[in-house]
């Protein structure tokens, strides 16, 4: 039966979206008019318009500001309203979309026709996000009748680089990165900049915005145009702070993984005492010089170094591990290391936009003016304004986490272990993540064993679900726990994403008390970890995990939790 659509977009999805997308419902149920709805926003979490109710509908109303997906619906007749006008008199709407409807809008005329796209997308951690969202983008394409191909970013490198023919081929760059992309040799091309979540969430929707909105790159990488940003202003607003941060971790987690292994490694082949003077010469005690003085010794420049980076492109690069260099000796750690990079890369970018050479001296810019002039600038900065006060602040900090016990370990654990079940790879798992793999790097290594306990539970919960109540669960999704099951023991949370999506008021809140179980668990047990990855996998490496025991039990547990809460809550599947 053909029937309408709704398409609702509230920017950060509001109540007042929420709201206008019920209102809807009502007027069509009293109505007896089938309608389909979607609700669009950073934090939509579900129910996409599918193919087959886009083929067989007869109109669309668009409700809403923000990117609808309007591509999607080619020759569909379609009308428009603000969420407020929803709100004050559906009725009246209703009536707007009986009355007849607008033609599409260029862009989707645009969208219709085949382009040739390339695109790359990256995650902090360079695994599963990565990996989703280049799933994410092909999918639509092909569907869409696009020519498309993607470069990702992962954490073993670059995989299928782009070629500079394709690059030259193509009619725009699309760019689904949560870190910072080098985007020199994408300059004469139109390129579109967003992170990795619009692209699993939907692939079709981005597509058609990107061919919409995508801008000039200028030479250089970093400016598309001599006053303008290199990407559309609704993305320059998502690639804040936070952005450049995660691409600072993304480089700093292979230092953590190699030092915190090898530092264990050699407890495992020296003893405790390994890394004594007296051991010189031992396997153990080089494989501890290795790991602690000269991969740990790393973490913290390289954390400057590519915030720097993230920010202001290669220019940053050197100011911003210099920066951190001083943040390391001056005993500030992380905490300095972050505030290093800030200062590096903004000093650089605000100096490679206000100076001003001759063409013939241009080339002095990069390798001497900008270099020196960012190091000093950095580097007096840290040493007398910013280096002492913030190494107190993390002494103070890594004093009371080293002396946890008792209810402070309780709460932190919660807290930590909650966090990485909220989003599933989103900002607030992301800031648990970083904060705890920052914190290895000056010692404080139970907070990591909270955060990949809490992070390995909801797929792990999931497919406990899935065996304990198969009743909840459709056929696929059935099929699916075992895939969830083995993410989960990678340490890979977002293999929960499908299950949450689809009911997010259920599964989320079951996800979350889960983790928070694990993670408190881990805590008040005396869990440690040494390396910031792994899942299952590291724990029969000697000394990576500190009572391996007692972070079985954390798991299981949480495991437990989340799986039962799961199967009471969930409807039976239809």
């Amino acid at each position: 039966m053909a029937q309408l659509l709704a398409v609702v977009g509230g920017g950060d999805l509001s109540t007042h979206a929420v709201l206008a997308a019920e209102a809807l419902r009502k007027a069509a149920g009293r109505r007896n008019t089938p309608i389909t709805l979607e609700l669009r926003g950073k934090g939509a979490s579900g129910n996409p318009l599918s193919d087959a109710a886009i083929a067989e509908a007869r109109a669309v109303l668009l409700v809403g500001e923000g990117d609808l997906g309007e591509a999607r619906f080619g020759a569909l007749h379609r009308a428009r309203a603000a969420i407020e006008d929803v709100l004050t008199d559906v009725n009246a709407v209703f009536d707007r979309l009986g009355a007849g409807a607008e033609a599409p809008s260029p862009a989707a005329s645009a969208a219709a026709t085949p382009k040739k796209i390339v695109a790359i997308t990256s995650c902090p951690t360079g695994i599963a996000h990565t990996f989703m969202a280049a799933e994410g983008i092909q999918a639509a394409a092909q569907a869409l009748g696009h020519a498309i191909r993607v470069e990702t970013q992962g954490s073993v490198g670059a995989r299928d680089a782009l070629t500079a023919p394709e690059i030259a081929a193509a009619d725009i760059v699309l760019i689904a990165a949560d870190t910072g992309v080098d985007r020199a040799r994408f300059a004469g091309k139109r390129v579109y900049a967003t992170n990795t979540k619009a692209a699993i969430r939907d692939g079709k929707g981005l597509i058609a915005t990107a061919l919409a909105e995508a801008q000039m790159q200028a030479a250089g990488g970093t400016e598309a145009t001599a006053d303008g940003p290199a990407r559309p202003a609704a993305a320059e607003k998502q690639a804040g702070a936070y952005k450049h941060l995660m691409t600072g971790v993304s480089f700093m987690l292979p230092f953590v993984v190699a030092g915190g292994l090898l530092i264990a490694l050699a407890f495992a082949f020296g003893g405790i005492d390994a890394m004594k003077p007296e051991n010189a010469g031992t396997l153990g005690y080089a494989l501890g010089e290795i790991g602690a003085k000269a991969a740990f010794a790393l973490i913290v420049p390289a954390l400057a170094g590519y915030i720097a980076y993230s920010i202001a492109d290669r220019p940053g690069i050197a100011p911003g591990m210099i920066g951190g260099m001083l943040a390391a000796n001056l005993q500030a750690g992380f905490l300095g290391g972050i505030a290093a990079g800030f200062i590096a890369g903004y000093t650089t970018r605000f100096l490679n936009r206000h100076i001003r050479l001759h063409k013939n001296l241009e080339g002095l810019k990069p390798v001497l003016i900008l270099p020196l002039l960012a190091t000093t600038v950095t580097g007096l900065l840290m040493v007398y304004v910013v280096g002492v006060p913030v190494a107190a602040v993390l002494a103070a900090l890594t004093e009371w986490l080293k002396g946890m016990q008792g209810a402070s370990a309780l709460v932190l654990g919660l807290v930590l272990g909650g966090m990485m079940a909220v989003d599933m790879g989103g900002p607030i798992n992301k800031a648990a993540y970083a904060s705890a793999a920052a914190l290895l790097s000056s010692g404080v290594d139970a907070p990591m064993a909270a955060v990949m306990l809490g992070g390995m539970t909801p797929p792990l919960g999931i497919a406990l679900a899935t065996r304990l109540f198969p009743s909840r669960f459709t056929a696929p999704e059935r099929e699916a726990g075992g895939a969830a099951a083995v993410l989960g023991a990678a340490f890979i949370t977002e293999g929960a994403i499908p299950f949450a999506a689809a009911d997010p008021l259920r599964v989320i809140p079951s996800m979350v008390a889960g983790s928070a179980v694990a993670g408190a668990i881990a805590l008040t047990s005396g869990v440690t970890l040494k390396v910031p990855h792994g899942g299952l996998f590291v724990l029969p490496i000697p000394n990576a995990v500190t009572n391996v025991t007692g972070a079985l039990i954390a798991l299981a547990a949480g495991t437990l939790v989340t799986g039962l809460l799961v199967g009471l809550l969930k409807k039976r599947a239809a």
